[in-house]
């Protein structure tokens, strides 16, 4: 079943015409004829009795009501107003729509903070204009179904920034070339690929794997099987992992294929220290079993050949 969002035309506001007071009999209303707005003065046609000074107060407790509102909603005031100064003038109802079009679309009141902080364009946006038009893309180009789009959104709310035309359809598109398609096709776990630019990320990326020495064809086994893989940089991730493992472990690529997940534990924090300890102990495990266990597995593991090593040797006694 498609669900398609409707998005309604803006209305034109109309201005209503002033009532004519009922308590005057028809006598009355006739002998009483109406002045000649064209021969007035701007202030005589419409005067006013708010003095600047009342102008100034109500204008600070809208926006004291803005911050307020933005303190319900767990964001930082300070910290979006510096990034959006926008807010300030913003009516406070276009606030309140966005959170509305949000809302409706499945997304907790409780994630909002995240979503503003990191993105506080949102809070001046259109939501017919800006939002509403994603959540169309995500629902039927994608076919993200509507209980995911909240999990889309929250773990990558840049989506809701993106234009659909410039970004994020080339970027399905490439996406689906490459394989992303049947099984393999975009899910809510996988909508963050879809922010990510053709020309100056995913492209880059494939082509360094491919400079590895792998084939066009092993590498989209590979980021098929391991999606993250186009999340990672080249620089701070590709890099330094591989040149690790070719030079330091002296691996084969064609565990790599196998194993393409290798690049998303931490060198530092676990692929280098335990390398080491079972190089120290002359130790020797396939890079799933050294690196998919938690750390108290894996000296367990470790004690357990340390163990067995002795067993050996006594028996060789």
């Amino acid at each position: 079943m498609t669900i398609r969002l409707q998005i309604l035309p803006s209305r034109t506001l109309i201005p209503l015409a002033p009532k004519s007071s009922t308590n005057l009999n028809p006598k009355q209303r006739q002998s009483k004829p109406l002045p000649n707005l064209n021969a007035l003065t701007p202030l005589q046609a419409y005067p006013t009795t708010i003095t600047p000074l009342q102008a100034t107060s109500d204008s600070g407790l809208r926006f004291r009501e803005k911050l307020l509102y933005l303190q319900r909603l767990k964001v930082n005031p300070a910290k979006v107003l510096e990034k959006n100064p926008n807010i300030r003038s913003a009516p406070f109802a276009s606030l309140k729509s966005v959170e509305q079009c949000l809302s409706s679309m499945g997304i907790e009141r409780s994630a909002f903070g995240r979503i503003f902080e990191m993105h506080p364009q949102l809070l001046t946006c259109d939501p017919y204009y800006d939002l509403y038009p994603v959540f169309d893309f995500l629902l039927n180009d994608v076919h993200i179904p509507f209980h995911d789009i909240r999990t889309s959104i929250v773990r990558c709310p840049r989506l809701l920034i993106c234009s659909v035309d410039g970004q994020l359809r080339p970027a399905l598109h490439f996406l689906e070339q490459l394989g992303f398609v049947g099984q393999h096709a975009i899910t809510c776990q996988t909508t963050v690929l879809l922010v990510s630019s053709v020309e100056n990320t995913l492209l880059p990326k494939l082509n360094y794997l491919q400079g590895l020495g792998f084939s066009y064809e092993e590498v989209a086994v590979m980021v098929l099987r391991s999606p993250g893989l186009l999340t990672f940089s080249i620089a701070n991730n590709f890099q330094p992992k591989a040149e690790y493992f070719l030079k330091e472990m002296n691996g084969d690529l064609a565990v790599l294929k196998r194993f393409p997940q290798y690049f998303s534990f931490s060198l530092e924090g676990k692929i280098k220290p335990r390398h080491r300890l079972l190089v120290e102990n002359g130790f020797s495990l396939s890079l799933p079993e050294m690196l998919k266990v938690s750390d108290g597995e894996f000296n367990a593991r470790l004690i357990e050949m340390r163990l067995r090593l002795l067993d050996q040797e006594h028996s060789y006694g």
